[in-house]
């Protein structure tokens, strides 16, 4: 037997991460009951978004071009190539106005626990991005998971083995934050990675 319409739209919504199934169920009664019109623009955007993104053809990210406005950017760094799990990552690297590089999205990570290894992140198209002949440096920004930690790992012995110039980017205590504050673990890391004040 088909589920209701109603039943089809909160088992629908329950996709979404973070929303159960009491949370889906305020959603779709609120959609129904109040916003109609917001339900019918949010079923037609999702369905623009399907037809109309695609993966950039260098960067792996989210576009409706072949290639998006970053990789396309005259004002971008080519030498540079910033790698990170996800559309969002890459997101808050560009919040921090710090790097004018370009990027390749990973669209996730090594994890064995879920089923996902190398091949699943297609790392060949990383190696053809990162051996174009214009890359000098690839900066790895993966997550300081478990998972992203052997994803930088993985992809750091991958690039070394073509003589490619790997960096990590660092971790440490927070801009403005107060050591009474900071976890143990990351005030070790800190510690470790200090550097001799006045060099670059």
């Amino acid at each position: 037997m088909n589920p209701s319409g109603l039943e089809a739209l909160i088992e629908a919504l329950r996709c979404l991460p973070g929303i159960g199934p009491k949370s889906a169920q305020r959603l779709a009664y609120h959609l129904m009951q109040h916003d109609r019109a917001g339900a019918a623009r949010l079923g037609d955007a999702i369905q623009h978004a399907l037809q109309a993104i695609r993966h950039c053809q260098r960067c792996n990210t989210f576009t409706e071009l072949d290639i998006c406005e970053r990789c396309a950017s005259p004002r971008r760094d080519p030498s540079l190539l910033c790698v990170v799990e996800t559309p969002v990552d890459m997101n808050m690297m560009e919040q921090t106005q710090a790097y004018q590089g370009l990027y390749y999205v990973l669209m996730g990570r090594i994890s064995p626990m879920d089923g996902i290894g190398p091949r699943d992140l297609a790392l060949e198209r990383l190696l053809a991005r990162a051996s174009d002949g214009l890359v000098r440096e690839v900066i790895l920004a993966t997550n300081y998971t478990n998972e992203g930690e052997a994803t930088a790992h993985y992809i750091m012995a991958m690039l070394k083995a073509r003589d490619i110039n790997v960096t990590r980017i660092a971790r440490g205590v927070p801009v403005g934050g107060e050591l009474e504050y900071v976890d143990a673990g990351t005030l070790a890391q800190a510690l470790r990675e200090r550097k001799l004040l006045g060099s670059s």
